[in-house]
C-alpha cells in the first residue's frame, strides 16, 4: 500500500485500561475496535501492553502491516472466537495428513534428516498424548487411527480462542497440527519447529540451492511464524 492512501494519525494518546472484559486499548480515551466492531479487549495485560505500543509507534500514518499483535488479535475476537471447535476440527484435519508422517524413501541423507527432525516428535504424541501415528512412504495417503485424532483434539481443545489463532497458522504455515502442538506444550522451541517443518525444503537446498524468490518467500513465511510465536507468548503470560 502506497503510504498517502494510509490513514492518517488521528489519535495523541494511548492507554490500556482493565475491565470487565479484559485489557481495552484506547486511543484519546476512546475504546479501538475490531474491522467487525467488537471492542478490542483481550485478556492478557502483556498482550495488550504489545498492541498498545504498535499503535503508540505509529508515525504521521497508521500502518497496520506493521502492526502484527493488532492483527492477530482482530482474527482472535472476529473470527475465531465462537468458532473455536471448527478450527480446532480444521487442526485435527491437518493432523490427518500430517507432514511427519509422510517419508522419503530415500536418498539416505533426507530419509535420516526425516527421522532425526520427525520421530522424536511422533514419539511424543505417541508417550505424552497416547496418540500413535502411522507413517509411510510417497504419497499415499496414510489412514491414523481414530483414537489418536481424537486424543489430538482433546490437547487443542484446552486452548482458547486467543491461542488457537497462532497455532491455526502455525499449522497452516508448516503443514503440522503435531509441530504447532508440539511448539504450544513446550515440547519443542520455535527454531526446533521451523527446522522440522522445512526438512525436505532444506535438503533441496543443501543438494541445488537456493533461488532468491524462495529465499524471499521463506523470509516472509518465517516473519509470519515468528509473529505467531510472539503472540502465543503474550497469550499465554
Amino acid at each position: 500500500m502506497n503510504s498517502t492512501s494510509l490513514p492518517k494519525r488521528f489519535y495523541k494518546t494511548v492507554a490500556v485500561t482493565a475491565g470487565d472484559d479484559g485489557f481495552a486499548i484506547s486511543l484519546d480515551g476512546k475504546p479501538i475496535h475490531t474491522p467487525a466492531r467488537s471492542e478490542l479487549a483481550v485478556a492478557s495485560q502483556a498482550l495488550a501492553d504489545e498492541i498498545a505500543a504498535e499503535w503508540d509507534a505509529q508515525g504521521e500514518r497508521v500502518d497496520p502491516a506493521t502492526m502484527p499483535m493488532t492483527r492477530r488479535a482482530n482474527t482472535a475476537l472476529d473470527r475465531v472466537r465462537g468458532r473455536e471447535a471448527e478450527i480446532v476440527e480444521e487442526m485435527v484435519e491437518y493432523a490427518g495428513s500430517d507432514l511427519l508422517c509422510y517419508r522419503a524413501e530415500r536418498p539416505e541423507g533426507l530419509v535420516t534428516q526425516q527421522q532425526l527432525h520427525w520421530d522424536p516428535v511422533l514419539a511424543w504424541t505417541k508417550d505424552a498424548l497416547r496418540a500413535p501415528f502411522s507413517i509411510g512412504t510417497g504419497i499415499a495417503h496414510v489412514a491414523q487411527d481414530e483414537n489418536s485424532l481424537a486424543r489430538i483434539r482433546e490437547a487443542l481443545s484446552v486452548h482458547d480462542f486467543y491461542a488457537l489463532t497462532p497455532l491455526h497458522t502455525m499449522t497452516t504455515l508448516t503443514g503440522s497440527a503435531l509441530l504447532a502442538l508440539a511448539l504450544a506444550e513446550g515440547r519443542l522451541d520455535p527454531d526446533a519447529v521451523w527446522q522440522a517443518a522445512h526438512v525436505d525444503e532444506d535438503w533441496q537446498i543443501s543438494q541445488w540451492g537456493e533461488d532468491a524468490e524462495a529465499k524471499a518467500r521463506r523470509t516472509l513465511r518465517r516473519a509470519e511464524f515468528d509473529g505467531d510465536v510472539q503472540f502465543l507468548g503474550h497469550v499465554n503470560r
